[in-house]
């Protein structure tokens, strides 16, 4: 059974006054451009992070960083490759290798924040030969708005209305790319 647009939006930690744009009968695609007609780019960025599956959430997020605008330093560049390579080849090896990058480059910086989240993207938490221990579910979706979010604001904070635009309208080409409002509503829909 497909998650109703307000289990979404609660799953996505979207605002009140952002909540009040999914009301009965609102699919969640109408519901993710509302938040952006409306100027929560931060709920609508928070809300496509939990949308998109983790691969292409990943992307995306990967895609903003590179077109941050922000310096890119060489742990960056690092954390930025290795990412790539993930998302290329979605190995244990490549995440993992992803969040050594992103450690070196800062998770708190859009280039590790994405490198961070293709480590949460599923596989385990323990160090190699450990007892599993799997991801929560939204942890992945979470470094994936942090990683959107710090693109957007970290350099020239000022602009950060119109980076918001451009990387929500990225998302939403990612989601349309995979046709991701119709896996939405079919029944047995995949899960974030």
């Amino acid at each position: 059974m497909p998650r109703k647009t307000e289990e979404w939006a609660v799953l996505a930690e979207v605002g009140e006054a952002g909540r009040q744009l999914a009301g009965p009968g609102v699919d969640v695609r109408t519901f993710a451009e509302s938040l952006v007609r409306a100027g929560h780019h931060v709920d609508a960025v928070r809300l496509m992070a939990h949308l998109l599956p983790r691969r292409e959430g990943v992307l995306w997020a990967w895609a903003c960083a590179k077109k941050s605008g922000i310096p890119v330093t060489p742990p960056a560049a690092s954390s930025l490759a290795a990412t790539e390579k993930w998302i290329a080849e979605p190995s244990d090896e490549n995440r993992r290798a992803a969040m050594d990058a992103a450690q070196k480059a800062g998770t708190a910086t859009p280039e590790g924040a994405a490198g961070l989240a293709a480590f949460l993207s599923g596989g385990s938490l323990a160090p190699p030969g450990a007892p599993a221990v799997a991801p929560a579910e939204p942890l992945a979706a979470k470094a994936v708005a942090a990683s959107v979010m710090l693109s957007a604001i970290s350099l020239e904070p000022e602009k950060s209305g119109t980076k918001y635009s451009e990387f929500l309208m990225r998302g939403f080409e990612v989601a349309q790319r995979i046709h991701l409002w119709e896996r939405l509503l079919a029944p047995g829909v995949m899960e974030s």
